[in-house]
């Protein structure tokens, strides 16, 4: 299933950086040829995310090492870390040389010239932009299963997928804007509207980038596993006859499809610490077979009246 996972958004990644390679040059000619602000933005908005999508590749790259004794949960949060990267570089450059060539372009707008170079490149990016947002989002809507979009982004662990699609689609809005811009430059002779249009783009942009931003950090710190698969864990658990009941399950994300689970549980008295090790060993096992996922168990014998109890942190 990993594998599958990790193929898929390559896939995503590679399509996104194709699109956003051929079309930042075409935009960039066409903001030569025209002086348009939306067309030239529109093209360091395509070379801030062919450089996003070099980034989340480098990431998975990264992720994959093997444990050591350094990292001895492996690497797999390091896709995390370029994720946020990712974010930044969206809010910073791409979002900050938008607002700014947006509006600088308003106080001293170019003069107009013939927008058909324009119209010729923004809808061969529409083309590009949407097929890549279409595999984008057949590879999210296979993942997510059941649940509803949002809430499948919230709880996603591998942001490479839902970057991607809020990219391609930030890029899809940038495209409509910029030629809006362009179209009501020359439709009322005033050039300073594709200066507004480059700062809506920007605008977008900011919005993005801080909606990815916070789901990078929640992930950077450390998110538990779905509670599907940690009411699965407890279930095999509580299966056990040796176990009188199961303190508490306490998950973490070392990688998007690899969890650390650290289970209490309160074994009965007549169990000897041999018989424990043997009766652990067993239902690590079972575990492994029910949540592939789990790269890492650890339980610990505890008493129901000694285990510490976990009380989640009120509004802030």
């Amino acid at each position: 299933m990993a594998a599958t996972k990790d193929g898929g958004s390559n896939i995503v990644i590679l399509a996104a950086l194709a699109a956003n390679l051929g079309i930042a040059v075409a935009k960039f000619i066409a903001a030569g040829i025209s002086g348009s602000s939306s067309m030239l933005t529109e093209g360091f908005h395509s070379v801030v995310d062919s450089l996003n999508q070099v980034l989340l590749l480098f990431g998975q790259h990264r992720g994959k090492r093997p444990p050591d004794e350094a990292h001895p949960f492996g690497y797999g949060r390091e896709l995390y870390f370029w994720a946020f990267v990712v974010a930044i570089l969206i809010f910073a450059v791409g979002a900050g040389v938008s607002i700014y060539e947006g509006y600088t372009h308003f106080l001293d707008p170019e003069p107009l010239r013939d927008p058909t170079i324009n119209y010729i490149v923004l809808g061969i990016a529409l083309l590009l932009e949407g097929t890549s947002w279409v595999i984008a989002m057949r590879e999210f809507a296979a993942s997510k299963g059941d649940a509803g979009w949002w809430q499948s982004i919230h709880k996603s662990k591998d942001p490479a997928g839902f970057i991607v699609l809020f990219e391609d689609s930030a890029a899809l809005a940038g495209l409509l804007i910029a030629g809006l811009g362009v179209w009501a430059s020359h439709a009322y002779q005033d050039a300073r509207l594709d200066g507004i249009a480059s700062i809506a783009i920007g605008v977008i942009l900011a919005a993005v980038a801080m909606l990815l931003a916070r789901e990078a950090k929640g992930l950077l710190i450390g998110e538990g596993a779905d509670p599907a698969i940690v009411a699965k864990v407890r279930t095999v658990v509580e299966a056990s006859p040796a176990i009188t009941c199961v303190n508490h399950v306490r998950t973490i994300h070392t990688a998007p499809d690899a969890i650390f689970v650290a289970i209490s549980a309160d074994f009965h008295d007549q169990v000897t610490m041999g018989e424990a090790e043997t009766l652990i060993e067993g239902i690590e096992d079972q575990l492994r077979l029910a949540v592939p996922q789990l790269s890492s168990i650890y339980i610990r014998p505890e008493k129901r009246e000694n285990a510490a109890v976990f009380k989640p942190a009120g509004p802030a």
